[in-house]
């Protein structure tokens, strides 16, 4: 049988694609989690993590391994919760960006799995549309980009908006044709910022309210995207020779109320697995 020692120090790297952040978080030293990993491997005959002194990442056999260790240990969670009473009831209302909710569905399924008794209740739309029902008290746990002037939350990670269309897409001296959310998408007023600070022409080509019509659009030659460069659409590349766009933090969110059991349970899985939500970290 699997230790499922191994198995949580395993998972701990994966979602954190670090050593030594894992370690941290598990209390334990550094090579006791390389250990635990080397282990691991061994008894499975595979390599289930490429690393080097920089980088870490899941092999195609660490990612079906990623997959039966996560439900090996929720089901072990599972079993204490319903033993020790600690099961997390209610209702949570729960928003995210619509550019985000693709990368949430095994967060979420696991969530479902360890938690069957939470109501959940999903909201996907703006950012900013998001941040007035959080207000409003409509949602409890917000997950999106955090708008300008803004503060609290929590910092999931650190971001940029980038020009992005499809591979060949050429700009020549006519106005800039802009795929975009409608207003009060973030993405779409810092593009036509960046644009008119430049002093560069620009004409509004297709308007979508969801993140498959903006990649279809693109794919089709319509123009370009200002996207999060982390979250970049599949099909759709980097483009060069348009102005620099602006900064954000994607952050978890909550209302006035004190933070439910639910919602604190998913914030939680969430900052856990912020590594493995993104494409690629950031280089400075």
């Amino acid at each position: 049988m699997l230790d499922p020692v191994f198995l949580r120090s395993f998972v701990t790297v994966a979602r954190t694609l670090s050593f030594t952040r894992a370690a941290d978080r598990l209390g334990v030293r550094q090579s006791t989690v390389s250990q635990h990993v080397r282990k691991l491997e061994a008894e499975v005959g595979r390599t289930l993590l490429a690393r080097d002194t920089h980088t870490v990442a899941l092999t195609p056999d660490g990612e079906a391994m990623l997959e039966f260790a996560t439900t090996i240990l929720d089901t072990g969670e599972r079993a204490l919760a319903h033993f020790r009473g600690a099961r997390v009831r209610g209702r949570l209302r729960f928003g995210v960006s619509e550019d985000l909710v693709a990368r949430l569905p095994t967060i979420l399924a696991g969530f479902r799995r360890r938690h069957p008794e939470v109501d959940l209740e999903l909201t996907v739309g703006l950012s900013e549309t998001l941040e007035t029902e959080l207000d409003r008290g409509e949602l409890d746990l917000l997950f999106a980009k955090r708008s300008p002037g803004r503060t609290g939350g929590t910092p999931v990670w650190h971001d940029r908006f980038v020009w992005v269309a499809a591979p060949g897409h050429r700009l020549d001296d006519a106005a800039i044709p802009l795929v975009s959310y409608p207003p009060p998408s973030l993405s779409r007023a810092a593009a036509i910022a960046a644009l008119e600070a430049a002093g560069r022409p620009w004409r509004m080509a297709c308007t979508s309210g969801s993140l498959s019509g903006l990649r279809a659009a693109a794919l089709a030659g319509l123009g370009v995207v200002a996207h999060a460069e982390t979250l970049i659409p599949a099909g759709l590349v980097p483009v060069a020779g348009l102005p620099r766009l602006g900064e954000f933090d994607f952050t978890l969110q909550t209302g006035r109320r004190a933070l439910t059991a639910p919602a604190e349970a998913l914030a939680g899985a969430i900052l856990d697995s912020a590594a493995t939500l993104q494409n690629r970290i950031m280089e400075p």
